[in-house]
């Protein structure tokens, strides 16, 4: 019996690891499955999702160029002025771009992307506001609307630059930001009414760019003439004085950010590196988002390049020697006509509408100054309202024929949010001008804005 029971025992024993090992292996397996399941979850999720990895990478790297651009416009506008106001003149954009960023944020997404006809609404915050563009999370679509506001904004200092209060600066960029810019964007971006009739305006020739431009012009006009800008004559006649920017370099450097920041602003308003467009859109020749990004490329450097070519001839004829600065107008003249159509135009139509865009900011520069009498010191209403205003409407004459885009239709659109800015900023720049105050006293713009707005200077 002995036997028997060490037998067993023996036996037992001899079996004790392999049952372990068994256990082992099934608890393994099982916590195995348990962490695959999420995983394996988490991937079919994903590929349900219309959400596209790739195309929300392009458009946050697209967003990064654009908010580039703001030191861009700093630039010009610091190097086209004086040494004495330079300080505020770097504040002021940083303010566009802060206050436009919460205030977009708060008010102006909803306002532009939400439910409603004239204009949107959903709430405070973007949290309720249906997201407008499906292979994107909202996020990422709110960001680069963001930093296409805050462009808007900014066209408007350089206009307005060495004479106005800091204080009430901030005030209309304020005003500009949460309501004039959102209210004419969701006409054309915003499922409005003007995209209802057909308006196509691809990344802001009028949008960003015309808005920000004729509300510049409104601020010109309100707040008058720099010091020393015009001299009444004895015949009567009003002489235009010069009054030079201190630094071309700086004014240049910041033309190359713009035109490398371009390559975000056109490209980028894809929202899409993926999947295929409509080939209609195209002349039936691009079906593929890949191929439509590079013919956006080629059109919108084609126009900056064009349209510095034609400032470089129309100022050697008219004034005996290349400028630079208008030089460098012409690059910024150029960028703005293509942007309205630079998707659904030919190539060579891109560069017609470089050529014209360029001639019209020459004519108006020296328009405004000469005969209008509205001092603009960084030309920034003729390059973004006029010349806006001219590729807005050339979109409807070169864009391929399939695409259905009238001139009719574009100079409609056009007028109107190029009426409503205008009208927006007269009222604003009156109301701030009649209630505060909009520009600084004279010793004061004729010692400068740094010292008496911050205390500080831009060059000790």
């Amino acid at each position: 019996m002995k036997s028997y029971i060490y037998k067993f025992l023996t036996l037992a024993l001899l079996m004790l690891p392999a049952s372990l090992m068994a256990q082992t292996d099934s608890v393994a397996a099982t916590a195995t499955a348990e962490a695959v399941a999420p995983v394996a979850e988490t991937v079919a999720e994903e590929a349900a999702s219309p959400i596209i990895p790739l195309d929300t990478v392009w458009v946050l790297i697209a967003a990064m160029l654009v908010f580039f651009m703001q030191p861009g416009f700093a630039l010009v506008e610091a190097g086209l002025t004086r040494t004495k106001n330079t300080a505020n003149i770097l504040m002021k954009n940083f303010m566009d771009f802060s206050a436009g960023s919460v205030l977009f944020w708060f008010l102006g997404f909803s306002i532009m992307f939400g439910a409603g006809d004239f204009l949107g609404w959903n709430g405070f915050g973007i949290s309720d506001v249906e997201n407008p563009c499906g292979n994107l999370p909202k996020e990422c679509y709110f960001i680069f609307q963001t930093v296409f506001c805050a462009t808007a904004a900014t066209i408007v200092s350089g206009a307005m630059a060495e004479r106005t209060k800091f204080s009430m600066y901030l005030v209309y960029s304020i005003i500009i930001s949460a309501f004039v810019y959102p209210i004419q964007g969701h006409w054309s971006w915003g499922g409005g009414w003007l995209s209802e009739m057909g308006f196509h305006d691809f990344a802001g020739s009028a949008v960003v760019h015309s808005c920000g431009g004729f509300l510049a012009l409104a601020g010109a006009i309100v707040l008058g003439p720099r010091v020393g800008k015009y001299t009444k004559m004895k015949d009567g006649k009003i002489r235009s004085n010069a009054i030079p920017g201190h630094s071309l370099t700086l004014a240049a450097l910041g033309v190359w950010i713009l035109w490398f920041g371009w390559f975000g602003f056109n490209p980028g308003s894809t929202v899409a590196a993926t999947g295929g467009v409509d080939a209609s859109q195209y002349g039936g020749g691009i079906l593929e988002n890949m191929s439509a990004m590079s013919h956006i490329f080629v059109t919108t450097n084609i126009a900056a390049a064009v349209g510095a070519l034609t400032a470089l001839v129309y100022t050697w004829i008219a004034y005996g020697k290349p400028s630079l600065s208008m030089v460098c107008n012409g690059i910024l003249a150029g960028l703005v006509g293509i942007t309205a159509g630079c998707d659904c135009v030919p190539i060579w139509a891109a560069a017609v509408i470089g050529l014209v865009a360029s001639i019209v900011m020459c004519y108006a520069v020296n328009f405004l100054d000469t005969k209008l009498h509205i001092d603009d010191p960084v030309g920034a209403v003729s390059v973004h309202g006029m010349a806006g205003f001219t590729g807005t409407v050339l979109t409807g004459v070169f864009a391929y024929s399939e695409c259905g885009y009238s001139v009719l239709t574009q100079l409609i659109g056009e007028v109107c949010i190029a009426g409503w800015s205008f009208v927006c900023g007269l009222i604003i720049f009156m109301a701030i001008k009649k209630i505060h105050g909009l520009r600084v006293d004279k010793r004061i713009e004729e010692e400068g804005l740094d010292v008496y707005e911050h205390g500080e200077a831009a060059y000790n």
